[in-house]
């Protein structure tokens, strides 16, 4: 779907065009965001503000979207934008947008900061499969390709049964923070033909390959983009990793 297979996953209110961009040498897809569509989403990312976290509260979130990505069309790799949302239409609205761009729309189903919770968003889908399904699928049916991030170690939450409803739904990648469960990429690999990018504690070369071995197709950083360098020892793990894998 991309090469190389690392990601520079996103970072909420730091991970923009500029920053997509220090990180392109390295990367094979990266995804700007996290970034809240409505208006419930928004107004938990002002109160998120309020307590010295970083977010992006453009006002208006769709142009946004469709400014960065256009910042963004000459740049050699995958481009997505991670979004966070208590309805479905303006998922759909930024899922054209990144369509026109064919740029990935990310759907927010990780983000565990209690504002956000408390309104629906992030984690708290996973709780609600049913709204998790109608994103993917309004996502879908205006011609996006669909990635949904999610966490595991949830409590009541079966990651195997939200990743086959999101393969059913018509996603084609999930995004995973194993959390303390790397083998939650082998449940993942096992149970759908989703493209697998794992996410959580990627710091050297033996992540990457811990990773990929388990079934992941992809590995993703998030804190280590801030000193671009960092990714450097990454890039050549999953290179040589991929140099190994027999056709």
């Amino acid at each position: 779907m991309f090469d190389p297979q690392l990601v520079a996953a996103s970072l909420s209110g730091e991970s923009d065009a500029s920053w997509a961009q220090t990180t392109t040498d390295y990367c094979g897809f990266t995804v700007l965001g996290g970034l809240s569509i409505d208006e419930q989403a928004q107004r938990a990312s002002k109160q998120l503000l309020n307590r010295d976290r970083t977010e992006f509260v453009p006002a208006d979130p769709i142009d946004f979207i469709d400014a960065q990505l256009s910042l963004l069309s000459e740049t050699p790799v995958l481009t997505g934008m991670n979004v966070r949302s208590t309805t479905v239409e303006p998922v759909s609205a930024a899922a054209r947008v990144c369509a026109a761009h064919d740029a990935v729309l990310e759907v927010n189903a990780h983000c565990r900061q209690p504002e956000l919770c408390a309104v629906g968003c992030g984690e708290s889908l996973l709780a609600d499969t049913d709204r998790l399904v109608s994103y993917v699928e309004a996502a879908v049916a205006v011609g996006a390709t669909v990635s949904v991030k999610i966490r595991a170690e949830v409590p009541s939450v079966s990651l195997s049964e939200t990743a086959t409803a999101i393969e059913e739904a018509g996603g084609s990648m999930i995004h995973v923070d194993a959390m303390d469960s790397p083998e939650s990429i082998e449940t993942v690999a096992a149970d759908t033909d989703l493209f697998i990018i794992a996410n959580n504690g990627v710091r050297t070369p033996a992540d990457v390959t811990d990773y990929l071995d388990r079934g992941a197709d992809a590995v993703s950083v998030a804190r280590p983009t801030r000193i671009p360098a960092r990714l450097a020892p990454l890039r050549d793990a999953v290179d040589t990793w991929s140099e190994g894998v027999p056709v």
